[in-house]
């Protein structure tokens, strides 16, 4: 089963220095770690659906992912680990950590919604529920929480502020946030309503970090996706962030497949694209552009940029 247990090597050195004297790393111990917002990696998880509860962390103390951690969150998600073939996401978590040791340190994340089936969100659609056809809880990268105390629409824009992710606010002290594009809606413009196709129009690349070195290895997903059946261009282009419009380099995703077009015909075949980054990239900000073949619809886009990657030497 792929999964990505440990962080690079170049981060976990920083972090057995930091954690030498300190376990639990502070906001300003890991800004330079693999995510550009990470927070300490303690939560305290309460699912309020299934009553699963656990208090995890999400490094070891020499900076790698706790697997253990990782399981656990999983049980309180009710993400089916084996079935999907990688866990609830980091990227999310490490935010969720974030913004949660902002606001309210070590207090107990109150989760309203995690993972959902597709037929289950279906479910919940036909009976009215704020829920999108793509939602992102499909995916597992999203989740709808609150915590005592602390103001919903506050928190809501607190969020919003860092423009780093999906966040939304139905009214109340729950918001719902998510390591998908970033984008912020409230009740009356969420859109989860709509009853149009959605034809893939709000799928969204991502990569499985956020930092990297030159030559590393990087997986690519995607997600939001309505309809399977449709491929990928075995080359991938890399563009430098501040200017999207001409690629610096040319990476081809790792793969068996002969033809030029890698088709996509069920959620494990989206969610695990991997490639490797130039050995002679400069360091900097850039994304990952990938280009799509074989679409079912005239109204799905021919490309998708990821979000923003540094790179380090």
């Amino acid at each position: 089963m792929p999964k990505q247990r440990f962080f690079p090597l170049l981060y976990a050195a920083l972090l057995i220095a930091i954690t030498a004297f300190n376990p639990t790393p502070s906001l300003a111990d890991l800004q330079s770690g693999p995510f550009f917002l990470m927070g300490s990696g303690a939560l305290h998880l309460k699912n309020l659906r299934n009553e699963r509860e656990a208090r995890v962390r999400l490094l070891n103390r020499d900076g790698s992912l706790n697997e253990q951690a990782f399981v656990e969150v999983d049980r309180v998600f009710g993400f089916p680990t084996e079935e999907m073939g990688e866990h609830i996401s980091p990227r999310m978590l490490f935010m969720l950590s974030y913004f949660s040791d902002l606001v309210a340190p070590g207090k107990t994340i109150q989760i309203e919604s995690a993972y959902r089936s597709p037929d289950y969100n279906n479910k919940i659609r036909d009976k009215g529920a704020n829920a999108a056809r793509t939602s992102t809880h499909i995916d597992g990268i999203a989740l709808d929480f609150w915590i005592e105390g602390v103001n919903g629409k506050q928190l809501w824009e607190t969020v919003r502020e860092k423009n780093c992710c999906g966040v939304g606010h139905y009214g109340d002290k729950t918001i719902h946030l998510d390591a998908g594009r970033p984008r912020f809606w409230e009740a009356a413009t969420s859109g989860t309503k709509a009853k149009e196709p959605d034809y893939n129009r709000h799928l969204y690349l991502s990569s499985d970090f956020d930092r990297y070195a030159q030559n590393q290895k990087i997986r690519l997903s995607l997600s939001g996706i309505s309809t399977f059946g449709f491929g990928v261009r075995r080359t991938a282009q890399v563009f430098q962030a501040i200017d999207p419009g001409k690629p610096v380099a040319r990476i081809p995703l790792i793969t068996t497949g002969q033809t030029d077009c890698l088709l996509l015909n069920e959620h494990k075949d989206s969610r695990f694209l991997y490639t490797s980054l130039p050995p002679d990239l400069p360091a900097g900000r850039y994304r990952v552009k990938l280009a799509f073949c074989e679409k079912p619809f005239p109204e799905m886009p021919d490309e998708a940029l990821s979000n923003e990657i540094e790179v380090t030497r």
